[in-house]
């Protein structure tokens, strides 16, 4: 079944190239190496640390710019990605108390400013999103941090390659949770403070996150040079960078928002940039005749709606949310999208060791959803009204509008009258950690935030206990009861691998069956690339790494 993109969403591709050409600079000097690339966000992401976005901030601004303790390995486009030592070379949690845990840093490293990487850096940027009373909080990147390492509360220092970090409770997932610290240089901002007006501390401490983000100074394989907000962000290889293997042989990257998959379809075709996230997929054909490569993969990368288990929400019957999962034709949406996404059964897939074997068979069987609508007391005289708060573009969020309209029009024959509220991809994410009580939900009852499901907090976690309730995290509909939390407890004190593989396997069998999401796709992760972009690894992860490759 083929469905055309509606002319409303996405524009013809020669009235857009038209724009782009006049919307770009002239590329570089031939003797430099530069990388273009259009993102699908609408603006750039957030520079000064902690990038906003969602994971496409990490992902642009965040791994290039910056290092974190720990790591992903996005070398292999054959395995999973799996955690690897960076600032941090080593750790351990306290065979006494598994509140704390000992990370020995890695000697050497220096921030882009040359000042040295030390536990006292460590110390300083936790303090920047957990401690209200140090003079660099910045409430602003607390948000985006906190909620993804919820249990985290203090850092202490050793010695100056040492430091103890502490949790509110034993939590197996801490050096996962840690990927999402980046570390930003203290000098750099005490420069950009000493400089600062300001009334009061705070208000001083605001400018100079503000002009820390203009001009910022991380540890990573690429420097900021150049900063247009809503335009363009330029970055240059960091030539000294302490990780030999990932030293940048490009020279520039350019990175360019353009949130329409036609626009940037348009841009790659007229030579405006080098690489584009998520192409249109009716261009898809003519992108590879015209020698562009595009590249996929299997990814933990969830395209759902959360749904709300708040009072009056019409979601609170399995029965209705097991209909909706079951009248989805994933198999159509996936012919919509050119054959780039996968067809999920949950949030892993069958065969992963936190599968755990549910009974609820996430499959296309619209008869079965008529009967348990039917019992559930709704027909096509009299549907049930849902409400699902959308983003035209963003981040993982593939194509959402023509996707989440087949999903609307796949659901009516099950008795389901969808009505959306579409509104700008960074707000919508910041809304899904405010939740559906808050005034930001404008009276949505599910939410269509894709997630990352590489790591067991990003996967289930966050969504299903009782103790990532808004603001704390992302479980945005209130889902939750005392079996569930044992079930996350089981995990989350589980240090020993198999043991903790088998707690998550428990768990998400029962997120299955219990269905607190519908599922409509995973997706692949497509890119489409010039030829002369060398040395791509798309890995089986949401991110990538642009230091390893090379330009021709």
């Amino acid at each position: 079944m083929k469905r055309a993109v509606p002319a409303s969403i996405l524009k013809p591709l020669a009235a857009c190239a038209a724009l782009a050409t006049l919307a770009f600079a002239t590329p570089a000097l031939a003797q430099e190496k530069t990388l273009r690339i259009a993102m699908t966000a609408a603006d750039i992401p957030r520079t000064l640390g902690q990038p906003d976005q969602g994971f496409e901030g990490n992902r642009f601004t965040g791994i290039p710019i910056y290092d974190s303790l720990t790591q992903w390995d996005l070398s292999k486009a054959d395995a999973p990605s799996v955690l690897i030592p960076a600032l941090a070379s080593s750790w351990a949690v306290d065979a006494k108390d598994k509140t704390k845990w000992v990370f020995k840093l890695r000697p050497g490293v220096k921030f882009h400013d040359g000042s040295a990487f030390n536990a006292d850096a460590v110390i300083w940027n936790v303090q920047k999103v957990l401690d209200k009373d140090a003079p660099q909080f910045d409430p602003s990147q607390v948000g985006v941090t906190a909620s993804r390492m919820p249990t985290l509360r203090t850092a202490r220092k050793i010695d100056d390659m040492t430091v103890e970090l502490t949790t509110s409770e034993p939590d197996a997932f801490l050096p996962i949770n840690l990927t999402n610290l980046f570390m930003a240089s203290p000098a750099q901002w005490q420069k950009k403070f000493d400089a600062a007006a300001g009334a009061t501390p705070a208000d001083k401490s605001k400018a100079a996150w503000t002009a820390f983000a203009a001009d910022p100074a991380g540890s990573g394989p690429f420097k900021v040079t150049r900063f247009v907000a809503r335009e363009r962000l330029e970055l240059a290889a960091n030539k000294t960078y302490w990780d030999a293997r990932r030293v940048p042989k490009i020279d520039k990257v350019v990175m360019l928002p353009m949130p329409e998959a036609n626009a940037r379809t348009a841009a790659l075709l007229g030579g405006q940039v080098d690489w584009i996230e998520a192409p249109a997929p009716d261009a898809m054909p003519q992108i590879t005749q015209r020698g562009f490569k595009i590249y996929s993969n299997a990814q933990p990368h969830v395209w759902p709606w959360q749904l709300s288990f708040a009072e009056g929400s019409p979601w609170l019957d399995k029965r209705v949310r097991q209909a909706a999962n079951l009248c989805i034709d994933r198999g159509g949406m996936k012919q919509l999208l050119g054959g780039m996404m996968a067809e999920p059964k949950g949030t892993v897939p069958p065969g992963h060791p936190w599968w755990g074997n549910p009974k609820f068979d996430i499959k296309y069987d619209v008869k079965a959803a008529q009967a348990l609508m039917t019992q559930a007391g709704y027909s096509a005289a009299k549907p049930i009204k849902v409400k699902v708060q959308i983003s035209a573009s963003g981040s993982g969020q593939m194509q959402p509008l023509p996707m989440n309209e087949f999903a609307q029009q796949s659901l009516k024959q099950c008795f389901f009258d969808v009505e959306f509220d579409v509104i700008e991809w960074n707000t919508l994410f910041t809304n899904w950690r405010k939740g559906v009580k808050d005034p930001s939900a404008n009276g949505a009852n599910a939410t269509n935030v894709s997630f990352a499901a590489m790591d067991p907090f990003f996967a289930m976690v966050r969504f299903v206990s009782t103790k990532t309730f808004p603001p704390v995290s992302n479980n945005w509909g209130y889902y939750g009861n005392a079996e569930v939390d044992k079930l996350v407890a089981d995990a989350r004190t589980s240090f020993d691998d198999k043991a903790r593989d088998g707690a998550l396997a428990r768990l998400h069998a029962h997120i299955v069956d219990d269905a607190p999401f519908v599922w409509i796709a995973h997706d692949v992760g497509p890119r489409a690339m010039s030829a002369k972009v060398k040395n791509v690894v798309q890995p089986k992860s949401w991110f990538i790494d642009i230091a390893t490759m090379t330009m021709e």
